[in-house]
């Protein structure tokens, strides 16, 4: 078999649910004799046809079981673990990167696996060598269409979205259809505020009917509607497309509800959102979750911190802004970012490679006091300085590196272990109208609490919790930035923030929606726009209909 990756399969390998369990290593079926290459060849041909046939219809289990198979008779067969990374990206994002460097590393001018490598890369926010790849696809394959919008968004996630215009430019001019290129345009020219022509490139799309639901979806997104636009009524036409998939429909749902949100129709618009929810059709355990913050707070003790003090670098430079998604981290690391000595590096998932690495998992609800004392004082040294050397990657002289993953409140013990003098600044905002903002997003997998009312605020009790822990193990140590406070009084609470930054007060602060940069967020176009007070209390709009969020918020919400 011709072990290059044809085309029509690039294009078509997409990663789907992970494997439910690992797979045992199947004995081959007819083996061929002991040296007989031809026919070895023949046979794991045949079961990579299978396995990509398998990964198509998201049987995962049965697909990796024939790549397996391939691999025990035909030691690191390129193709073999280039569809075993597929089948984990987005999943298991370090292992997929793991079969990707070793299919490049047998068939190093295979421009897919570059590709697909680089796109690895970047599932953990490792844009460096994810560009590398990407560029080195292009020169093995300078037309490559799917490279050059990879690049392209890796470009734009790497808060360098004018890098990324030129690439899709390019490929506009190869394929005026294919689906990502005016998707990626779109996004681009987003996170650099062009909002207007932006919205142009969607509506080509819709017209092209390239990649419709999503394009809808992203076109609300670049404005606020005063009036009902005549795209309302094409979206819900297209709702009743009987060839949409779960996923179109869940993106037409949270468009439409979008668009009558922003008309004050807000009946209207929360049944579209619930209808959102229901196609999406993702459930969250929140019982593990409980047991995984109950193991949390039984590890990180007073005592168990006391003992491992001297850990970690000391350096200043990390910033973390944690809360719940929509709390008002974007804001947050907007006015600090305005600072001429503040760098915001955006949402970066370093943190949480680490914590997989030794075994947080949120998935395990296990005793993670061992994962725990893995960390000796030595590894504590070496991982905090590898993560620094992440950080300067992304600005080499600035004295402060933002970091505003909103979930990094779960890892705040691991922080206080590898950063002992790092800036943390606690999001909080009202809880029912934190969640209501949540529960109308198109937010990914990754958010499934987000997926039904009363799971939503039993999550949030937990999220609670755990930071009234960190509050107690690490005083002193927390900035809590109140949203209510910061839109009630700009001034007076970005320069507490810049205080406890360390940092002399600069003007630009209060003006940090005039700040240069991109913007890779749901709140993209609302942090385009100075301070404003509309979204508090913004749940009595829905307060008919979030009756089970506001019983299972209990005391937490403030009615």
């Amino acid at each position: 078999m011709n072990n290059r990756l044809p085309p029509a399969w690039s294009k078509h390998i997409k990663p789907g649910p992970a494997p439910k369990a690992k797979v045992p290593i199947a004995k081959p079926l007819a083996s061929p004799q002991k040296g007989n290459a031809q026919s070895r060849a023949q046979a794991d041909d045949a079961l990579l046809k299978q396995a990509y046939a398998f990964q198509q219809a998201k049987r995962l289990d049965e697909a990796q079981d024939r790549c397996l198979r391939v691999l025990e008779r035909t030691p690191n067969h390129p193709l073999a673990l280039y569809i075993l990374g597929t089948i984990y990206l987005g999943y298991d994002d370090e292992r997929a990167l793991r079969y990707f460097a070793r299919a490049v590393g047998e068939e190093p001018k295979n421009p897919y696996y570059h590709l697909s490598l680089g796109e690895a890369y970047v599932k953990v926010s490792e844009y460096s060598p994810a560009i590398m790849h990407m560029q080195y696809a292009l020169e093995l394959q300078p037309g490559l269409i799917e490279a050059l919008c990879a690049l392209g968004r890796t470009y734009t996630a790497f808060d360098k979205p004018d890098m990324a215009l030129p690439l899709f430019e390019k490929a506009l001019k190869i394929n005026r259809d294919h689906p990502k290129v005016r998707a990626g345009l779109a996004s681009a020219l987003s996170g650099l505020g062009r909002m207007d022509e932006a919205a142009v490139y969607l509506k080509q799309a819709i017209e092209r009917r390239i990649g419709v639901p999503a394009a809808y979806n992203d076109l609300v997104q670049t404005r606020n509607f005063t009036e009902e636009p005549e795209e309302l009524q094409s979206i819900l036409r297209e709702l009743g497309n009987p060839k949409l998939g779960a996923e179109g429909a869940q993106q037409l749902h949270h468009a439409a509800g979008k668009v009558l949100n922003d008309l004050k129709r807000y009946d209207e618009a929360f049944d579209q959102f619930n209808k959102a929810k229901q196609a999406s059709g993702q459930r969250f355990d929140i019982d593990l979750y409980r047991r995984w913050i109950d193991s949390m707070i039984e590890t990180f003790t007073p005592d168990f911190l006391a003992a491992r003090a001297g850990y970690g670098n000391p350096s200043e430079a990390p910033v973390f802004v944690v809360g719940m998604p929509r709390s008002g981290t974007t804001l947050t690391e907007q006015i600090c970012a305005s600072h001429p000595d503040v760098h915001g590096a955006g949402e970066l998932s370093k943190l949480r490679r680490v914590a997989n690495a030794i075994g947080l998992r949120t998935s395990s609800a296990g005793d993670l006091s061992q994962p725990i004392t893995s960390i000796t004082e030595d590894l504590s040294r070496t991982l905090a300085e590898e993560h620094l050397s992440y950080l300067r990657e992304r600005a080499p002289a600035a004295l402060r590196v933002v970091d505003k993953t909103p979930h990094n409140f779960e890892l705040i013990g691991l922080i206080g272990l590898l950063f002992p003098n790092a800036r943390i600044i606690h999001c909080r905002r009202d809880a029912i109208d934190n969640c209501v903002s949540c529960f109308v997003l198109n937010f990914s997998e990754a958010h499934s609490y987000n997926t039904d009312l009363k799971t939503l605020g039993l999550y949030y009790r937990e999220y609670d919790r755990l930071m009234r822990h960190w509050n107690e193990v690490f005083p002193g140590l927390i900035f809590e930035n109140r949203y209510e406070t910061l839109v009630d009084d700009q001034e007076a609470q970005s320069r507490r923030l810049i205080d406890y930054l360390g940092l002399p007060w600069d003007d630009a602060c209060l003006r940090f929606f005039d700040r240069d940069g991109s913007v890779n967020t749901p709140s993209r176009w609302q942090v385009r726009q100075p301070i404003y007070r509309s979204s508090v209390k913004r749940w009595k709009n829905y307060e008919n209909e979030i009756q089970p969020l506001i019983q299972s918020l209990g005391d937490l919400a403030e009615i």
